[in-house]
């Protein structure tokens, strides 16, 4: 009441009770208006202590990004350091001691030595006969299956010719397995006297007579490979032939079959074999466009054949011309664009029956366009006699022969 001079003994402690209340605790900052709520505790003020430590780097880490860190493995100490060298020099020879004892065992043990060649197993062989592959592994017998060179003994394997390829393989307890992969040849080869086959990447492989006559194998015969050559030079011939074949057979026709022999002595001009009404007829196809040039002389061999009966070569090198050779020697070079013949008669005086040569009207422009024979084969060309004729299929309007040409100069 107004008129007492203290309050009751109930009010002042409620009232300090309050006042406790209110009062903000340590450690602890009071932001703002009185009634907000307390912030969080500064971590900075709280007592030492490994927890206290703990914040108190973190905070530290978190003010100042570029602190450096220590890795968790290391221990801060000198003897922790030593301690953790110590355990890793332990548990490192450990695992060699095991590894010395593991390899000692291995290598003791009967169980994993090849005792004979029952435990040399092989697939894939067709050609190629067990006997001429043991051999091979002749030093392994007795030896540990875990020392046999693995890589060693399929280099050796791959230097067998009819073998193109070899995987060699441990199979324990005590076995090698071996699978190849044997070459496939491609065409026959004449060497000397000798017929034997080739595959695409032009290693030589030979094959008993019996042994070819039951494959039925239907192949070209090659000439210009020998054993001597290089083995990038037996490649680039072969890469002649193939392109042949498939160019040939591209349309479907398989004119490849029509080819008899096939010269690859010059890789840049295959000389092709041809039979034709009896007689054998050497084409001169270059190194590419194949089968626009079979077609060519397909279409005009009857005709070259009926006007010159001792025709034994064609060269079809050339974009505009073709070279005809006679028996004699004698060659011919012309056009090949179709043209009548109605037109077209022999010279007078020109000896009928002759070996004659070809001789387009536009020749010198014609050249431009045509490939540039080899200078030897120019040479060769320039000092055997020749004789012009204009052919049946050219329009040229002048016909002379030797003869007549020499008349004509007097």
């Amino acid at each position: 009441m107004l008129w007492e001079d203290e309050p009751p003994v109930q009010l002042r402690v409620r009232r300090r009770q309050s006042a406790t209340e209110e009062a903000p605790l340590p450690g602890r900052v009071r932001r703002g208006s009185p009634g907000m709520p307390l912030d969080m505790e500064n971590l900075e003020e709280e007592d030492e202590g490994p927890e206290s430590s703990f914040g108190a780097n973190f905070g530290a880490r978190r003010h100042n990004p570029a602190a450096p860190q220590r890795p968790w493995w290391r221990p801060a100490s000198k003897p922790g350091r030593l301690f953790l060298v110590f355990t890793a020099l332990t548990v490192l020879s450990g695992f060699v001691t095991c590894a010395l004892l593991l390899r000692n065992l291995l290598e003791r043990d009967a169980r994993f030595r090849i005792e004979g060649a029952a435990q040399i197993q092989a697939t894939g062989l067709t050609e190629v006969t067990r006997a001429e592959m043991l051999p091979v592994f002749g030093e392994d017998i007795g030896r540990n299956i875990f020392f046999v060179p693995l890589d060693l003994r399929r280099k050796e394997l791959e230097s067998i010719p009819w073998i193109e390829h070899a995987t060699v393989m441990r199979l324990l307890p005590d076995e090698i397995r071996v699978s190849v992969v044997e070459r496939k040849p491609v065409a026959f080869t004449r060497i000397g006297n000798q017929i034997g086959l080739v595959d695409a990447e032009g290693v030589l492989l030979t094959m008993a007579p019996a042994a070819m006559a039951r494959h039925h194998y239907s192949f070209p015969v090659i000439t210009g490979i020998d054993r001597g050559d290089p083995a990038a030079s037996r490649k680039a011939r072969m890469a002649v032939y193939l392109r042949m074949m498939n160019d040939l057979d591209s349309t479907g026709q398989h004119y490849s079959e029509q080819i008899s022999e096939i010269d690859l002595t010059d890789p840049e001009d295959a000389r092709v074999l041809m039979p034709e009404q009896g007689a054998d007829i050497l084409a001169h196809f270059g190194e590419d466009h194949f089968l626009e040039r079979y077609q060519r002389l397909k279409a005009h061999i009857a005709e070259w054949r009926q006007q010159y009966p001792h025709l034994a070569a064609v060269d079809l090198r050339y974009d505009q011309q073709v070279v005809l050779q006679m028996a004699s020697g004698k060659e011919a070079s012309g056009s090949t664009s179709a043209a009548d013949d109605a037109d077209q008669k022999p010279a007078p005086g020109a000896p009928a029956g002759a070996d004659a040569a070809i001789r387009p009207k536009a020749a010198a422009g014609a050249s431009a366009n045509s490939k540039r024979k080899p200078a030897a084969e120019k040479k060769k060309r320039a000092e055997s006699p020749r004789a012009a004729i204009t052919p049946w299929w050219n329009n040229a309007e002048s016909i002379s022969s030797p003869a007549a040409a020499a008349a004509g100069g007097a």
